[in-house]
């Protein structure tokens, strides 16, 4: 992978530094810059990857465990989550991250420093906190992504870096589609990728989840009910009172979203990858229909190739 840059990328480009580290541009220059850096696809991988995946529960342990079978053989996976931890709170050492002993008791942890530090990945996927509002106004969320892009490169040139872009809450008073629809440019692009790849010389991808999520929610609702999902919903998990958790994605969600992480890692329409899986400890994952699931990877293909900055061609 090239580095990216700066003059290149962003030379000229005017903005004014506001509190907590993030950037405000003007968005047709920086947009114009943008698409010169994302107009040229990655090239796609040539065999199995090496990832580390960084962030919370949105990653959790059986969404890495579902890509890793997805991929099949040579995959292999490291991690390190925290209950809603921010990039930030992943990199200061003085910062506790939340949960961290829980979250991280497993074969699959792996220190995030010394990980994304040592080179042995292919991909580095990093994940931010919800709410991404608070994260950029409260934990320089800009800055810390540039700061571990840099650390994944400064250790391998041609380690790619991800942002996986989630959601937030499904009881949002604003409306769960609307800010979905208004967030990726007004947050995540604008405010969280862009202030980072002007900091850093490190191309940023995206592994755009809350789009799929999205898309996959009117798809069901424009069917009235694919396979047993009526809504979006049925991706969402629920406490032990049998209540609708408004954040965490069920065995369901899970797959939805590692189909993601597949077809942007690897470049591949997963038209046709099983459906029943298992989780990360091995017993049977709960896992879509072949109907609902066939419906998972057609709207995951088109709306990954719908976004350049996935750095999968259209």
């Amino acid at each position: 992978m090239v580095a990216l840059s700066r003059r290149a990328f962003l030379g000229g480009a005017a903005l004014a530094s506001l509190g907590g580290g993030t950037w405000v541009f003007r968005r047709a220059q920086v947009q114009d810059r943008a698409e010169q850096l994302y107009a040229t696809p990655l090239t796609p991988p040539a065999g199995p990857m090496q990832v580390y995946h960084l962030g919370h529960s949105l990653v959790g342990r059986d969404m890495p465990a579902m890509l890793a079978q997805m991929a099949g053989a040579g995959h292999s996976y490291h991690n390190q989550t925290g209950w809603g931890s921010s990039l930030r709170d992943h990199w200061e050492p003085n910062v506790p991250v939340n949960g961290f002993e829980r979250s991280n008791d497993h074969a699959q942890h792996r220190p995030a420093r010394a990980a994304i530090g040592s080179g042995d990945y292919d991909a580095v996927v990093l994940t931010e906190m919800v709410e991404i509002a608070d994260a950029i106004r409260y934990h320089d969320s800009p800055d810390y992504l540039a700061r571990w892009a840099d650390l994944a490169q400064a250790a391998r040139p041609d380690t790619r870096v991800y942002l996986y872009e989630t959601w937030h809450h499904t009881d949002d008073g604003k409306g769960w589609l609307n800010r979905i629809d208004r967030d990726l440019d007004q947050y995540w692009r604008q405010q969280v990728i862009y202030p980072a790849l002007q900091q850093s010389e490190v191309p940023i991808y995206l592994i755009p989840a809350g789009q799929v999520m999205a898309a996959f929610g009117r798809a069901v609702d424009a069917a009235g009910g694919v396979g047993g999902i009526i809504s979006l919903q049925n991706l969402f998990s629920r406490d032990e009172q049998g209540r609708r958790d408004t954040i965490h994605f069920n065995d369901q969600g899970a797959y939805l979203v590692a189909l993601t992480h597949y077809a942007t890692l690897y470049h591949r329409d997963p038209a046709g990858l099983p459906h029943q899986l298992t989780r990360a400890d091995g017993t049977p994952a709960d896992t879509p229909s072949a109907e609902a699931a066939a419906l998972m990877q057609r709207v995951v293909w088109d709306v990954v190739r719908a976004h350049p900055d996935s750095g999968v061609a259209a």
